[in-house]
């Protein structure tokens, strides 16, 4: 009779590689909502709209709302954007949470995911509850004009997708 090999604890993870895998990266996206939406709130608090609190020479905290996507793109259109918008990032949630299950073991371009998730929830949190996203951090730069305002979970969206053209360019020089 054969005896039967007892499996691995690194295959039995890799296996699983599921959920055990995914709780680091599901932690930081969390993070991230939770950061994003304690700022979003505390600055709805204590500003009224269009209130500016200048911080620095190239700073201002700022309460705006942003009815579209990226640079207000859309932002002027009758409301159907909204449900657009909270639609697509649905969709972009729960494509990275398929890629987060699958290579749960690859760190930078999980951090990366994970980053762009936690992002992506906190701007869908608005949407779905206010019909808009609240920006509020305002940087800009002497006579060259504002930046667009923006807030925790666009940072986390776009420091996500620095990390993974980062990660990209790794993979592609090791071949």
């Amino acid at each position: 009779m054969a005896t039967k090999k007892k499996p691995s604890i690194t295959s039995v993870h890799k296996k699983a590689g599921s959920s055990a895998g995914m709780t680091p990266w599901l932690g930081i996206a969390f993070i991230i909502v939770l950061v994003d939406q304690l700022t979003k709130i505390t600055v709805s608090k204590l500003f009224t709209y269009g209130e500016t609190l200048p911080v620095t020479s190239f700073f201002n905290l700022v309460l705006v709302y942003n009815p579209g996507a990226a640079f207000s793109f859309l932002g002027d259109q009758g409301g159907w954007q909204r449900w657009f918008f909270t639609a697509i990032a649905v969709g972009a949630i729960g494509f990275i949470l398929y890629l987060l299950k699958r290579n749960s073991e690859q760190r930078l371009f999980c951090w990366a995911l994970a980053l762009i998730l936690g992002g992506a929830i906190g701007n869908v949190i608005d949407r779905v509850a206010y019909g808009h996203v609240i920006d509020f951090l305002d940087f800009y730069w002497r006579g060259w004009g504002h930046f667009p305002a923006f807030n925790v979970a666009d940072i986390g969206i776009s420091v996500g997708a620095f990390l993974f053209i980062v990660d990209e360019l790794r993979r592609v020089n090791k071949n």
